[in-house]
C-alpha cells in the first residue's frame, strides 16, 4: 500500500491570502522521501465543476470564479477528491494533499480567511457519491473554527466533525464537537484532549475514511501560536495514522491549511510523509 503526495507547482511562488508563498520551496523539499519505494507523487488537478456544486451553490461559484486564486483553489480541491478517489479503491492507503485558497472556512455559500473553496464537501459527497459509504471523521487542528466544513455538513449525522479551537460545544446528537485549546498549551496537553475528543470519539463512530484538516499555525512564531513545537505535528498524525489503521483500515486524507511559515513547512511535511510510508 502506497502514499500519495499531491501537489501542483501552481501553489509555490504566489502571495495566497493568508498562507503566503510557504510552499515557494515545494516540491523540491519533498525530494528525499519521494525516493521511498512506497511513496507516489501526484500533480493535482482542477475538480470538475460539477463536484463542486454538489457542496456550492451556483452563484457563490460563479463569485469565486471571478478571483485571481481560483485556479489554485480547484487544483487544490481536485487532490483531495483524487486521493480519496485512490485511498477508496485501494490504490493508496493514505495521503497528503497541498492545498491554497480552499479550506475549513469555505461553506455552500461563503468562504473567508484564505479559503474560498470547500475541500472536504466536495470530497465526502463525491466518495459516498461512488461508493456508497455514508460514515466519515473529519479532525480539524487548524488554529481557527473550521466554521466553513460545519456549515457544509450540518444536520449531517454521518459525519463526525471534530475542530480543536476556542471553545468547548457539542451538538447533533454528538457528530459535532468543539474543543477549547487557545491559551498556552503543551504538546502533550493538546495530544491528550485529541485522544479524549476525537480518537476515542472515532472508535465508536466507525468511519469509512478519515480526513485531517492540518494547520501548522498553532506552532511557536506562527499566526496562531499557542505554544506547539513542530515536532507535534509529527506526534499527532502517529496518534492519527494509528487510529485509521484500527478503525478504518488506515484511510486517511491529510489536506494541509493554515500557517504561513515557510521553515515549518519545510520542517513537518516531509516528515508527516514518512510517518505515512512507515
Amino acid at each position: 500500500m502506497k502514499t500519495g503526495i499531491f501537489f501542483n507547482r501552481e501553489f509555490k511562488n504566489r502571495d495566497w491570502p493568508v498562507i503566503g508563498d510557504k510552499f515557494r520551496n515545494f516540491p523540491e523539499v519533498l525530494n528525499d522521501v519521494l525516493k521511498l519505494p512506497n511513496v507516489v507523487y501526484f500533480e493535482s488537478k482542477p475538480v470538475d465543476e460539477e463536484i463542486l456544486l454538489n457542496t456550492h451553490t451556483h452563484s457563490y461559484l460563479q463569485e469565486v470564479k471571478r478571483s485571481w486564486y481560483y485556479k489554485g483553489a480547484t487544483l487544490a480541491v481536485g487532490g483531495c477528491v483524487e486521493a480519496a478517489i485512490l485511498i477508496a479503491k485501494g490504490e493508496l492507503k493514505n495521503a497528503l494533499v497541498f492545498s491554497v485558497g480552499a479550506g475549513h472556512h469555505s461553506g455552500p455559500s461563503s468562504g473567508w480567511g484564505g479559503t474560498y473553496l470547500s475541500c472536504s464537501g466536495p470530497t465526502v459527497n463525491h466518495i459516498r457519491k461512488i461508493t456508497g459509504q455514508k460514515r466519515f471523521a473529519i479532525l480539524d487542528t487548524d488554529c481557527h473554527h473550521g466554521d466553513g466544513t460545519r456549515a457544509v455538513f450540518e444536520s449531517d449525522y454521518d459525519v463526525l466533525h471534530v475542530c480543536f479551537c476556542s471553545y468547548n460545544n457539542v451538538t447533533e446528537n454528538g457528530t459535532k464537537i468543539d474543543v477549547d485549546v487557545m491559551g498556552r498549551t503543551t504538546d502533550n496537553e493538546y495530544l491528550k484532549k485529541v485522544r479524549t475528543e476525537f480518537i476515542s470519539r472515532v472508535g465508536e463512530f466507525k468511519p469509512f475514511m478519515l480526513l485531517h484538516n492540518l494547520g501548522h499555525d498553532t506552532a511557536q512564531g506562527d499566526y496562531g501560536d499557542i505554544g506547539l513545537t513542530r515536532d507535534f505535528y509529527l506526534d499527532l498524525v502517529k496518534e492519527v495514522k494509528a487510529c485509521a489503521e484500527s478503525i478504518c483500515e488506515g484511510r486517511y486524507l491529510i489536506i494541509t491549511h493554515g500557517g504561513y511559515r515557510a521553515d515549518n513547512a519545510e520542517y513537518i511535511f516531509p516528515r508527516i510523509v514518512e510517518i505515512l510510508a512507515s
